[in-house]
């Protein structure tokens, strides 16, 4: 009874913390509204019953990314962004139709090629949630994709690292 409630209570948080993070000017700032946004999201995560996806939302997200991420704000010393002074309103709303546009387009396209997903009912989303299903997947279908993704990682640090060296050397 209580979890669509809370569900739209933490949809509603999870948008005022995205709204947050992309109006603040300072990146710190910008930097909190994020965790405060992925905390709401496993709280969604939670009211879904995917339980272990929620906790590994706070684990790795708000947790070890968010502090990178920190990290490399103190890192490069960024202060406030700077103020637009010259904003156009056509400019918005020509990026925003250009984007619904391509949403639409890539909507229509991955449907004709029959790629969008079905929608499953709570009891399969529940038994996709374990941790066993998902190692199972994650350990077998996906395991390149899972490579891939680490070794882009690696790839990143050690750029942020070089662009540092070079910065204070």
């Amino acid at each position: 009874m209580l979890a669509p409630v809370f569900f739209f209570l933490l949809a509603a948080a999870a948008i005022m913390a995205a709204l947050g993070m992309l109006l603040s000017r300072n990146p710190v700032n910008s930097a909190l509204a994020l965790i405060l946004n992925l905390f709401c999201v496993a709280g969604l995560y939670l009211t879904l019953n995917a339980e272990f996806i929620g906790v590994v939302q706070v684990i790795v997200y708000a947790g070890a990314i968010m502090v990178l991420f920190l990290f490399v704000i103190m890192l490069l010393n960024l202060e406030a962004l700077p103020r637009l002074q010259d904003f156009d309103a056509r400019v918005g709303l020509g990026f925003a139709g250009g984007t619904a546009l391509l949403a639409l387009l890539t909507y229509v396209l991955a449907r004709s090629l029959g790629a969008v997903p079905e929608a499953t009912i709570g009891t399969d989303a529940a038994a996709s949630g374990s941790a066993r299903a998902i190692a199972r997947e994650l350990f077998t279908t996906y395991a390149l994709p899972f490579e891939i993704i680490g070794l882009l990682l690696l790839v990143a640090t050690i750029g942020a690292v070089m662009i540092a060296k070079k910065r204070f050397v």
